[in-house]
């Protein structure tokens, strides 16, 4: 099929939700629409509020069409998310991964999940593995359970409210699951052994058409009844996707928001330690990719509740007074998983606070470096690309080249990529300079000290 000319991709992240026009030809964006994410809090557990997001995606749509013309609609978003259909109608809430739900049958799913070594995924809190939220789902839940008819990793849940065409993915399937075994590229042996095979539709690649939009979706929006819809990508491999085969592997894509995910394709999995959150991901292609992360955005908003940009005196002084963000502030998650987060010394000014907050997230990234895999080069996708002195940071402490996408939505962009995926078009990106303050290295050995 022809690619399209404008491409509208829905990207729902865990903090906020876009719709951003993309243009196809020239890979730019042309306007975005954003929301804030919020969980809600009523039913029988934190879920996502679905129809909300929903009318925000009709809107935007329709909004967009009639400003500029949208020609194909491609999906991405957050993982460790599913929805659980009766039917044509949700079985149950969109639970939350959040949720500590899921730790209620912790002994028991214990016994039930596959081993590492099958599924490249480490037991995970609360709901992050999605494994675990079906197990918790199908026991505390058993009734309700009994009427799901499908399961639908997220971006393909929006892709059949679209279409009404059901699919399976593998780039959602095999983020820290439970429910995939990336060196087979096959459902893990937990799936039959719980009698959840025939619940999954048939696999369909991320960047195939599932059909057109419905006619009801062509009402509401005012875009024209041909108009496609993808199978849709999980977020960090949308990140990924547009570097596939642009550079030399190994290379480490960084995709930032509310976690930071570093990725190394062309790296050793043999190297991740599943008590650390270190995984495979699997690439649009079906390709394990050695992954390593922290929730950098998360940790830095709590940190920093007033940005202020600091200066080369600002961090030349949290260097020399050694103010260091100990890691980390979200217990469970990342290479310190038991840490407790603190300070040294409490910053003087916001500026500070923002320059110590930055070279901790550098910290914290090149630590998952040591457990996915350092490549030649690092490309820093989404939020962070926008910190100078964390890329700054970060090059002086790989001694490799670092660059900073010149896309501040890298999921974005990447999922446009789903129409004509396979052609590389990744940019150069601006190449950060290494930090160079004195004091930074000794800065950073304590910090290593005292986090080990």
């Amino acid at each position: 099929m022809p690619l399209p000319r404008s491409i509208a991709v829905i990207d729902i992240g865990k903090t906020n939700a876009k719709v951003v026009l993309i243009d196809g030809t020239t890979r730019q964006q042309v306007a975005v629409r954003s929301i804030a994410n919020v969980v809600r809090r009523d039913g029988p557990y934190p879920h996502a509020d679905v129809d909300m997001l929903w009318g925000f995606i009709i809107e935007s749509l329709r909004a967009l069409q009639a400003a500029h013309g949208v020609d194909g609609i491609s999906i991405t978003t957050h993982g460790a998310t599913a929805a659980l259909l009766a039917d044509d109608d949700l079985a149950m809430p969109v639970l939350d991964y959040e949720h500590g739900g899921p730790e209620e049958t912790a002994a028991a799913y214990a016994g039930v999940r596959p081993d590492f070594a099958e599924s490249l995924s480490p037991r995970l809190p609360n709901g992050l593995n999605l494994g675990a939220q079906v197990y918790w789902q199908s026991q505390a839940h058993a009734a309700e359970f009994s009427r799901v008819t499908a399961i639908l990793t997220y971006p393909q849940y929006w892709a059949w409210r679209l279409s009404g065409v059901m699919a399976s993915e593998v780039t959602s399937l095999g983020c820290h699951t439970d429910l995939w075994a990336p060196g087979r590229g096959d459902f893990s042996g937990m799936v039959a052994a719980q009698g959840w095979a025939g619940l999954f539709p048939a696999m369909r690649p991320a960047a195939s058409v599932l059909g057109n939009i419905l006619p009801a979706v062509a009402a509401a929006t005012g875009l024209g009844a041909e108009t496609p819809v993808t199978c849709g990508i999980h977020d960090s491999n949308a990140s990924l996707l547009p570097h596939l085969g642009a550079h030399a592997a190994p290379f480490t894509i960084l995709s930032t928001g509310t976690w930071a995910i570093a990725m190394t394709v062309g790296g050793d999995t043999g190297r991740l330690d599943p008590a650390r959150d270190s995984l495979a991901n699997v690439d649009a292609f079906g390709r394990a990719v050695p992954t390593a992360r922290f929730m950098g955005g998360r940790e830095f908003d709590l940190l920093v509740p007033d940005i202020v940009a600091p200066e080369a005196d600002d961090v030349a002084r949290v260097i020399a007074d050694d103010i260091r963000v100990q890691p980390s502030f979200m217990p469970g998650v990342g290479p310190f998983p038991a840490g407790v987060g603190r300070w040294t010394r409490e910053p003087a000014t916001a500026a500070e606070r923002t320059a110590a907050a930055s070279l901790y997230l550098a910290l914290m990234t090149r630590t998952c470096l040591d457990l996915c895999g350092l490549g030649r080069e690092i490309i820093i996708e989404g939020p962070l690309a926008r910190n100078q002195l964390f890329g700054q940071a970060l090059a002086r402490l790989t001694g490799v080249t670092v660059r900073a996408s010149g896309d501040a939505t890298g999921t974005s962009m990447g999922a446009s990529m789903l129409f004509g995926a396979g052609k590389a078009q990744a940019t150069g990106g601006i190449e950060c300079a290494p930090l160079d303050v004195p004091g930074f290295d000794g800065y950073a050995e304590r910090w290593r000290q005292a986090s080990a």
